[in-house]
């Protein structure tokens, strides 16, 4: 009878090279210049777009935690990067779309707003390989 691999070893072993370093990495940079950059509007211009500002903030705290749990892995850890990831991928086609729609929610440019074209539209796709790289590494640790 094989023995089991825990999700912790294989998230870890998957983590530490390749394409799971990039994506880990990927989201420290997020959570570095979403952090910097909303607190800098919030500090600065808070009441020109508190909404939008606000939002980006949220977005900040969501790659942060992304970046922890992807790093740390083991079952809970797997779950918190699930929920967040799949928050992320909501909150940038919400505001994406809102941003075009209602503009005057959103005057100024954030790391959500147009599908996160300031960032190169990576805020757009760094969820959906998040929530790529979650299901491959899971079935890798699949007893």
């Amino acid at each position: 009878m094989p023995e089991p691999t825990t999700p912790a070893a294989g998230t870890v072993r998957e983590i530490s090279t390749g394409p799971g370093r990039i994506l880990v990495a990927a989201y420290a940079v997020f959570a570095v210049a979403a952090t910097g950059r909303s607190l800098v509007q919030l500090g600065t211009d808070a009441d020109r777009a508190p909404l939008a500002y606000s939002l980006s903030l949220l977005a900040a705290v969501l790659y942060l935690v992304a970046t922890g749990c992807l790093l740390s892995g083991g079952p809970t850890a797997r779950r918190v990067a699930l929920v967040s990831v799949v928050v992320e991928a909501a909150g940038v086609l919400v505001v994406g779309t809102l941003s075009y729609v209602a503009t005057d929610l959103f005057p100024d440019k954030t790391v959500w707003s147009h599908f996160g074209q300031g960032y190169g539209f990576l805020p757009l796709v760094l969820p959906f390989l998040g929530l790529w790289w979650l299901r491959e590494t899971g079935k890798a640790t699949l007893p």
